[in-house]
């Protein structure tokens, strides 16, 4: 199961990054988080980028609503979907996990 937080109204949860991947698709479970395959390479805040636009199409909210709160530069990162509730996020996010 995906451990979610909730942050101000905000869900937040533990994503493992996998860059230059084939595609970018969530993958599932990974430690208590989510696995994510991200198309893009590591360079100039690209893969975070594609990560958050991951997030907000699967959310189907905008970009700019999803947030990387730490792990910038790490394949494991803490994500902030900014406007959704934890509950919420469970329902999203339960076919992953």
């Amino acid at each position: 199961m995906i451990e979610l937080r909730e942050k101000n109204g905000s869900a937040v949860f533990v994503v493992k990054a996998q860059p230059r991947s084939s595609k970018s698709r969530v993958c599932g479970l990974y430690n208590g988080g989510l696995k994510v395959n991200l198309k893009a390479a590591p360079v100039d805040d690209a893969a975070n980028r594609e990560c958050c636009e991951l997030f907000s199409k699967l959310f189907r909210i905008p970009p700019s609503r999803v947030h990387i709160l730490s792990g910038q530069s790490s394949r494991t990162k803490t994500v902030m979907v900014e406007g959704i509730s934890s509950k919420a996020a469970a329902l999203v996010l339960e076919p992953f996990g």
